[in-house]
Parts: C-alpha cells; structure tokens; sequence
C-alpha cells in the first residue's frame, strides 16, 4: 500500500472540534472531549476513509486485547519506580528488559511491581534489548517506553484506541499539537528535522517525528518489521518498517520529559549517522531507489576490496 500524506498537513494547529464534528476523513483533529481526550492525531492512510464517529464507544481499545508494556532499562534505579507508578491498568503484562545493570534498578522494579517480568539482555544495545522484550510476550499488542522518565505511561490508552480502531501502528510526536518537549536541545530539534525531511522526501509520507521511541503496534506484525538494528535507530527501522510494508500507521501527541536523574545515553553524531545508514538502508522504491542502494552497493563493494586486499598485501 502506497503510503500518501493527508491533505490537512500544514504544521498548524487545526480548529477545535466538537465530538458530532469529528472528522470522516483521514485528517488533523484538534481539540478536547471526554472520550476522545486530548488527541490531536495524524493518519497516513491512503485507502480508507475512516469513521472515527462510529467507534466512539471503545475510546481506550479493545479490551479483549492483552498490551504488553517492554521497558528496556540499564542502571535506571532512580527512575523505574516514576515509570512504574505511572502504568494504567489496560497494560496486562510488564516486561522490564535489563542491560546489565549495576544499580539497584531489578530491585526497585520488583518492589514497585511484584509482578513484573524481568528479561536479561544477552546484547548490547537498545534494539537487542526491544527484540528481547517482543521475543518474550505473547500479548496481542505492544507497547514500548523509555525507562528515563522522559514518555509518560498514562498516555497509553491514546494510542491503545487507535490501535482499536482499524490502525496498525502508532507512533507518538512531540511535533504536532498537543505533543511537545521539555528536553530536546537545538542541535538534536534541528537533526531530528532533517532526518524527517529526508523520510518524508524519499517515502512520500509525512511525518512529523522520526527519532522518538514511544510506540504502539499489533504484535502479528512483528515479523514484517524486520529488526535487525541493535542501537538506537531500531526506532527508525520500525516506522519505516511499518510505512514500506503497508501498515495503517498514526502519529498522536506525545510530551516529552527531561530525564529525572543520570544522563542520557544518546550520543548525538553517532547516533544520528546510525539513523541516516538506517533511512538509506531502507529506502528501495522509485529512481531515488535504486539510485541510493547502488550507491550503497558501491561503497560497500570498495570497502570489502580494501579489506580483503589489506591483508593479502601485507603477507606479499
């Protein structure tokens, strides 16, 4: 399915809407009401035109669905216990994915919740830790979150409704209205806009938001999204994985955090180089297409003749 921007898009916020005014069409919508709170959500659907109005009843999701909630986590003691409180009720299963901790971050989890699920990363990485998380549920959606304090649980049932209501992966955006952040810095808002710019060119989309890990999605999709990353552009090969293989994808708003305590383990360059190679990587449709793979094919092809030839030379 191509994967077409709506109409609507134009970086403003649209006029509040009332509930009986909600909006057929795949667009924008913007203000409050009480069963659709505080959702101002962008769809990119090109065949359907869906009737948000006639499933108004289910405004936090199908309730016969089980949601598991993956946290990958590595020396985060000073902020599980924040996360943890926070996990609505809808989330039936809890899986914190441990890098190894050094700090009390297991115990702290399983004193705040007794029941959780505790997964040792065999890896290094945040993408080894999500496919851990997802290799060991069994529910029939998933939810993935930062352990940092900086994505707040309660705004789970927003994207858990429209996961309900016919899409099939929702990502959150701190771009459009009624998201934002209190922790992003100019140099990463600026690479963050670039990076989007560049999928929204090459995969004729309109996204908002790329480099932002709260996300949503049916688990039978799994297999079609085929996650091979290990740091953190894992979150770029999802959404692009999502969009290239047909899946109803939606951006709602999402408030971003500063983290409570320690420091971030985002490194800006070389993490943003890493989210590029990801774009180029995925990007095989059209002139551009092919263009950029033969390219990649090339690069490769020089650096695997340099370091086969290395050796050989060295021993002559």
């Amino acid at each position: 399915m191509t994967i077409k921007p709506d109409a609507s898009s134009t970086g403003k916020a649209s006029a509040p809407l009332s509930r009986d005014a909600l909006p057929v069409e795949p667009v924008s919508a913007g203000g409050r009401n009480d069963r659709w709170p505080d959702t101002n959500t962008r769809h990119f659907d090109a065949q359907s035109h869906f009737d948000v109005r006639s499933h108004l009843g289910t405004p936090y999701g199908d309730r016969t669905e089980t949601v598991a909630l993956i946290i990958p986590a590595k020396n985060e003691a000073a902020n599980i216990s924040w996360v943890l409180d926070q996990v609505p009720t809808r989330v039936n299963e809890i899986i914190l994915v441990d890098g190894n901790s050094t700090d009390a971050t297991l115990v702290t989890a399983q004193y705040c919740r007794p029941d959780i699920r505790i997964v040792t990363q065999t890896g290094s990485g945040k993408g080894d830790a999500l496919r851990s998380g997802f290799e060991a549920t069994a529910a029939d959606i998933i939810v993935m979150i930062d352990a940092d304090c900086s994505m707040s649980p309660q705004e789970i049932p927003h994207f858990l409704h429209f996961l309900a209501n016919g899409y099939d992966f929702v990502k959150g955006s701190r771009f459009i209205a009624g998201g934002g952040s209190r922790d992003i810095t100019r140099l990463r808002r600026l690479g963050n806009r670039t990076l989007v710019s560049l999928v929204n060119a090459l995969y004729d989309v309109q996204l908002t938001d790329l480099c932002y890990g709260f996300c949503a999605f049916h688990r039978r999709y799994l297999p079609f999204l085929d996650l091979t990353s290990s740091g953190f552009e894992v979150e770029t090969q999802l959404i692009l994985s999502a969009l290239t293989r047909g899946l109803r994808v939606a951006e709602v708003p999402s408030m971003e955090m500063p983290r409570r305590h320690g420091r971030s383990n985002l490194r800006t360059f070389p993490d943003g180089t890493r989210v590029l190679r990801a774009i180029l990587r995925g990007h095989r449709r059209g002139i551009s297409g092919h263009a950029v793979q033969a390219l990649r094919a090339l690069v490769h092809g020089t650096a695997q003749v340099k370091s086969h030839s290395g050796p050989s030379a060295r021993s002559a």
